[in-house]
């Protein structure tokens, strides 16, 4: 035991130094750590409040041919000042009608002000079995320029690229649509009846 303070003592310097150093490599390394999570933290704020503008197409439920396009806000924050420009990626008078189509939108052509995160503007685009052939090899790009409620800027750019609907498919009619069109149907019977116009078909029975 004599032997073992005696060598702690004459070599407290060394272990000093020792103890030192690791208490100064776990101090850089707590610093590390702590940088790297303040600017995680600060990342997932900014992504919490930034906007995202996507410029797309979808097919109509009534009919998979017709085509609307569809301007949605993705991100997590409100945009500001959305702008819109557009241009032909593919030459030919197919993809300059149907950037005519589009510049027939009035908020492609004017812009947003503003679009809350999820919210969606969409209009009518196209009847994709006028001129197939010519519209499946027709590309459109569309530059989005929009900034964040403290003002900074952000810019996208978006192909519009209707051959990937080639091959696509609708089987059958959708649920929605076809609720919609029965209601109809019962709404215009029951107008009818209420108008003296139609007659219910029934079959009477007397006592005998």
């Amino acid at each position: 035991m004599q032997a073992l303070l005696n060598y702690l003592n004459q070599n407290s310097g060394a272990f000093n130094a020792l103890f030192s150093g690791v208490v100064a490599i776990s101090t850089v390394v707590y610093a590390l750590l702590t940088w790297r999570l303040v600017s995680e933290t600060r990342r997932m704020r900014h992504v919490q409040t930034e906007p995202n503008i996507s410029v797309t197409y979808r097919s109509r439920d009534e009919w998979i041919a017709l085509i609307d396009v569809v301007v949605k806000n993705i991100g997590l924050g409100p945009a500001y000042d959305i702008k819109f420009e557009i241009n032909p990626v593919t030459e030919g008078d197919t993809t300059q009608g149907l950037i005519k189509q589009l510049k027939e939108r009035n908020f492609l052509y004017s812009g947003l002000s503003f679009l809350a995160p999820s919210q969606e503007v969409s209009s009518f685009f196209t009847n994709a079995n006028e001129k197939f052939e010519d519209k499946m090899a027709s590309q459109i790009s569309i530059k989005t320029s929009y900034r964040n409620g403290t003002g900074e800027k952000y810019t996208s750019e978006y192909i519009i690229d209707l051959s990937e609907l080639r091959g696509m498919e609708q089987i059958g009619e959708p649920p929605l649509h076809k609720i919609a069109k029965n209601v109809e149907t019962i709404a215009k019977g029951v107008k009818d009846l209420a108008s003296g116009h139609g007659r219910l078909k029934t079959d009477v029975y007397t006592a005998e």
